[in-house]
């Protein structure tokens, strides 16, 4: 068995600083700070339960790791559906999932999609205790500083400040784009006035995980995308939809990049999303890359 190394406390050669941790579970803020090569790299996050009547089903991950040598940054946010239990799931299991695969050090993108499909059909697998709910989710692995890969499912997001542009590394997995394979597999994708583009009249995204009683229209297929982490490169967003509802990639990373302090970021992204009326649960990660 695989055991991914974390720690919320690092000392390097110019920098040392801990993870401080408000709240647990899938309500939470906090933050830290770690050296990876030549790049500091800092992380602040803050989840906020929306207006709905129903417990928060977002989760996430922000760490630092030593795996087999290696430095990582490991960043991920989870939305569920019908149930948190699907997206909990994935907070335990996915990044171990991938740093099995054999393949990971040599064809990341190959391991990344194993990985995601792997961990689908356990959740299939597990239906009686993970019931019949599901879960997007958007990952993002730093890897010894230089090289970001983000995958992704559903309609969580991530976006990148590099060159002073923002580059979005995941793909919103909208059912209307994703029509003719629904279609082909049986399905139908709604379009009700007043309403978002659903499969079967449920389901808002056309990938995620779980979801058993709409799987065989639904893909746990990654979007993958890669990205070299340079002087350019200012700092990563992830977020939930309750964020991208009611801002654009643009406002997003405006609005951190006015904050040296990540966590100090991420809290004004929520609340903002919550000034914009988001009745959605907002969960947000901001990381902040220095050379």
């Amino acid at each position: 068995m695989l055991t991914l190394k974390f720690f919320n406390c690092i000392t390097c050669t110019d920098c040392s600083a801990c993870v401080q941790f408000t709240g647990h579970g899938s309500t939470a803020s906090g933050k830290g700070k770690g050296c990876q090569g030549q790049v500091t790299v800092c992380y602040g996050y803050n989840l906020v339960r929306g207006m709905t009547n129903h417990p928060m089903e977002d989760y996430h991950v922000a760490d630092l790791a030593h795996v087999k040598g290696n430095e990582l940054g490991l960043f991920a946010i989870f939305d569920g559906h019908l149930g948190d239990t699907v997206p909990a799931y994935l907070q335990k299991n996915l990044f171990s999932n991938i740093m099995k695969e054999e393949e990971f050090w040599t064809h990341t993108d190959r391991a990344i999609t194993k990985a995601y499909e792997k961990t689908d059909q356990a959740i299939l697998s597990h239906t009686p205790d993970l019931g019949q709910g599901g879960s997007t989710a958007v990952t993002a692995i730093l890897v010894n500083g230089r090289k970001l890969w983000v995958a992704n499912v559903g309609d969580s997001r991530a976006v990148l400040l590099k060159g002073g542009e923002p580059i979005q590394m995941s793909v919103d997995h909208d059912p209307n784009v994703e029509r003719s394979v629904i279609e082909n597999r049986g399905g139908f994708v709604s379009n009700l006035p007043g309403d978002v583009p659903r499969v079967c009249g449920q389901l808002a995204v056309s990938r995620a995980f779980g979801d058993r009683n709409l799987k065989s229209l639904l893909r746990s297929e990654p979007d993958i995308k890669v990205e070299d982490i340079d002087h350019t490169a200012e700092l990563l967003v992830l977020a939930s939809d309750g964020l991208w509802k009611v801002m654009n990639n643009q406002e997003v990373v405006d609005l951190a990049k006015r904050y040296k302090d990540p966590y100090a970021a991420a809290r004004q992204l929520t609340a903002e999303a919550l000034k914009r009326e988001s009745k959605d649960d907002i969960s947000c990660i901001v990381v902040r890359f220095k050379a």
